[in-house]
Parts: structure tokens; C-alpha cells; sequence
């Protein structure tokens, strides 16, 4: 589903007048609200000055056996995120690591003029790419269809309420819809990846998009803040957002990725604000009377949404980078956490990951699936990517044949 908006301004200007009769209760939830998500920041600051981790971490094998507590799972919700250590095997890791390398260099990816189609992140650097556009090469599809995978898939799944108040599912935890996404190549010095603080899947849609958007913040724009809860599912595959390159039009419950190398602070990998709830601050941020009537804290459609220092200096405070990833590590972080990317590889090694996120089962994800299966047999660009279409020609690129049967379910070529 995607959302058309002629005026941006106008719309934005309108939305805010039709809320204005609410703006009291607003205000108020967003002075509360804003001392909850100052005292959480001051906890993740006390923490990193006592030296402990902020970032929750769990092991595979813990993972799979039914060994996480509540205690483990209520932090994943708190903080929005989780690394689980050992999601595969290090040398399965490093060797897909290897076989991606020589996929890029024997297709001569690099020897192919830059498109200049994707304009996602305006503010990226020119310079080699460290951000693949190749999204079928065959460690990427093995990774994406691995039982590992799909069993750590459901184990996140399900820390979702997806459960809707008239007992209907708005998905399924324990089937996945593959999202084909790219990959990462980031070379020591590199210093064009970094990524500013930022939220994926909408920016202006968030606020003006009035069914499913509007009913995810429901409990916001009633001044219940208290009762927004980002893992509750309700509405979440009823959205509809702008089309942009690299905007996702499927439901995620998380984004992820795999590393394929070790890589940890310092060599430009990545930062998150790790508080689950920061989104729905920025919501309440934007509807405040300083903010100009037709702006949304300078959200712009069809890019990522910023978390700038002009309007959430709050949220940046607790800017935090990830802990050291061994191959074989995966992280995931909520869709509506702040992550960015550090400036700068300051490291010796090359730092490597495969994005994997999770998409379950449900009919907004499905629709996209069609799509997506015309895209991988044809070898051309995943639908919500820009069309460059490097792939095409590709030798080695997956087909059918290189999916399992799990594989061919989870792209939409095989029922469950």
C-alpha cells in the first residue's frame, strides 16, 4: 500500500488544525512523557559511565532451548533491541563473507558507473561503495532461508503482542516473508558511510496518514502516553507510506543484520539510541506549538526520518554503539529505534554484514512478495530499492533451484 500526497505542506498544515482541539492534552503528555524518556536516557548514561553494556545480548543456544527469562525478554522491549551471539557458525560467516567478495568483483560490480538512482541519504558521501546494491547472490539467499534463522525469527517475533483485542492475529510469529535487502562491505579508512541518527519505514506518513499510522499512536494523540506500547501490532499492517527508494513497504517487526567479520566501536559500524519508546516522544515532539504549522520537526517525505539536534538533542544523549560482533553475530533493533552509523572505519579489518531483518506472515507482506518474486527470478533490483539493476546479467546469482523448501515459503513461491 502507498500513500500519495500532493501538497506536503498543506497536509501537514491541515492535520495540525484538525488536532488543534486536542492540542492541551497533547501538550501535557508530551511534558510527562518527556520526564519518562529523561529519566530512561540518564539510566543508559549511568550505565555506560559504570562500564556495563546497554545493549542486550542473548546466546543462540539460549535462544532456541527456552532459556531467555522475562526479565531478558521485558529489557529487549525496554531497550528495542538485542544482539544474539553465535546465530550461525563463525566459518559459515566468513565463508559467505568471501563468497559475496567474489560474487562483487567477478561480476565487476565495481567496475559498473555508480546509477545515482538512490537517493535515500541525501547526505551520503561520494567514494567507493561500502553499501552493496546486490540482493540475490547465494549467501544472501542461504542466510535469509537458514532454519537458524527462522528460529531466532520467532523467538523475536513473539515478543510482540500481535494478538488484536478481537483475538484475530495481525501475524503470524512463526512464519517469515524474506525481505531482500543488500549488503555491506565497509573498508578500513572508509569515512562516506556515515549515517546520521535516523528512523526507517516513514517520516511525514507517521502523522498524516490517518488508518494505520494514526492508529499505531493512538493512545499519543489521546494523551495516554503511558499506554503506547511500540510492541503492541495493532495497526501496524494497515500503514501506508509514501513510495521512496529504500523505503520499506512491508511490515518489520525488527531490521537486522549479520555480521560476517568481526567489528565493534570504532570501525564504522552501527549506533543505536536504545530506548523502544523514543518514537513516540518524537510524535508528541512534533505537535508541540513550537513547532512551525506546516512542519513536522523538519521530517521530509520520502527520506529517513532525522533525529536532529534542533528538536531531539534528549534523544541523542543516549546515542550508544553496538558491543563488538563476531561473524556469525547477528543484532536487531525494533523499526522504530534511532540508529545511525558511525562517521568513520577507524579500524584494521574489513567490516562486513548481510542485512536480515524479520518480516512475518501477514497480508501487507504477502501483497509484497509477488512483487519481490518477479524481481529475484528476472535478477532485477528488490521492489522498494532504487532500479539500478546491477544483477541482471550476474553470474552465480540464486534461482529457484538454490531455495529450499522453507526458502521457497518464505519468498511467496510455495504456500505454507
Amino acid at each position: 500500500m502507498s500513500l500519495s500526497i500532493e501538497n506536503v505542506a498543506d497536509t501537514i498544515r491541515q492535520t495540525k488544525a484538525d488536532l488543534q482541539d486536542k492540542q492541551d492534552t497533547l501538550s501535557q503528555a508530551y511534558v510527562d512523557m518527556t520526564a519518562s524518556i529523561q529519566a530512561e536516557v540518564d539510566e543508559i548514561k549511568a550505565l555506560k559511565a559504570q562500564g556495563k553494556s546497554i545493549i542486550p545480548e542473548l546466546d543462540y543456544q539460549d535462544v532456541i532451548h527456552n532459556r531467555v527469562n522475562e526479565e531478558q525478554k521485558n529489557l529487549i522491549r525496554k531497550r528495542g533491541c538485542v544482539v544474539i551471539r553465535n546465530t550461525f557458525p563463525a566459518a559459515q560467516a566468513q565463508e559467505w563473507s568471501e563468497r559475496i567478495g567474489a560474487y562483487l568483483t567477478d561480476n565487476g560490480y565495481y567496475d559498473t558507473p555508480d546509477k545515482g538512482i538512490d537517493k535515500y541519504f541525501s547526505s551520503l558521501q561520494a567514494g567507493k561503495p561500502q553499501i552493496f546494491s546486490v540482493y540475490w547472490s547465494k549467501p544472501q539467499m542461504e542466510a535469509r532461508q537458514s532454519e537458524n534463522l527462522a528460529q531466532a525469527r520467532r523467538f523475536l517475533n513473539r515478543l510482540w503482542t500481535y494478538q488484536g483485542s478481537d483475538g484475530v492475529a495481525v501475524f503470524d510469529p512463526d512464519r517469515e516473508c524474506t525481505y531482500a535487502d543488500r549488503t555491506r562491505r565497509r573498508e578500513p579508512g572508509d569515512n562516506s558511510l556515515g549515517l546520521k541518527p535516523h528512523i526507517d519505514g516513514g517520516s511525514v506518513e507517521r502523522w498524516v496518514e490517518r488508518k494505520g499510522f494514526w492508529g499505531v499512536y493512538r493512545h499519543l494523540l489521546a494523551g495516554n502516553w503511558q499506554n503506547y506500547d511500540p510492541f503492541d501490532a495493532a495497526y501496524r499492517t494497515e500503514t501506508e507510506e509514501i513510495p521512496s527508494p529504500a523505503v520499506c513497504s512491508m511490515f518489520r517487526t525488527y531490521q537486522g543484520w549479520t555480521a560476517l567479520s568481526p567489528q565493534g566501536p570504532g570501525d564504522g559500524t552501527l549506533q543505536l539510541v536504545p530506548i523502544a519508546r523514543a518514537m513516540g516522544w518524537m510524535y508528541l515532539r512534533a505537535l508541540q506549538p513550537d513547532v512551525p504549522e506546516d512542519d513536522l520537526c523538519a521530517a521530509i517525505a520520502g527520506r529517513a526520518l532525522l533525529c536532529s539536534p534542533q528538536w531531539h538533542s534528549l534523544l541523542l544523549e543516549a546515542l550508544t554503539s553496538i558491543p563488538q560482533m563476531h561473524p556469525g553475530d547477528s543484532i536487531w533493533w525494533h523499526p522504530d529505534v534511532i540508529h545511525a552509523v558511525e562517521d568513520e572505519h577507524k579500524g584494521k579489518g574489513y567490516s562486513n554484514v548481510i542485512y536480515i531483518g524479520a518480516a512475518p506472515y501477514c497480508e501487507k507482506n504477502v501483497k509484497y512478495l509477488a512483487k519481490q518474486a518477479q524481481a529475484f527470478t528476472k535478477g532485477e533490483s528488490a521492489p522498494d530499492f532504487a532500479a539500478e539493476h546491477y544483477e541482471l546479467d550476474y553470474k552465480n546469482r540464486a534461482t529457484i533451484a538454490d531455495l529450499s523448501e522453507l526458502g521457497k515459503k518464505q519468498m511467496g513461491l510455495m504456500p505454507w
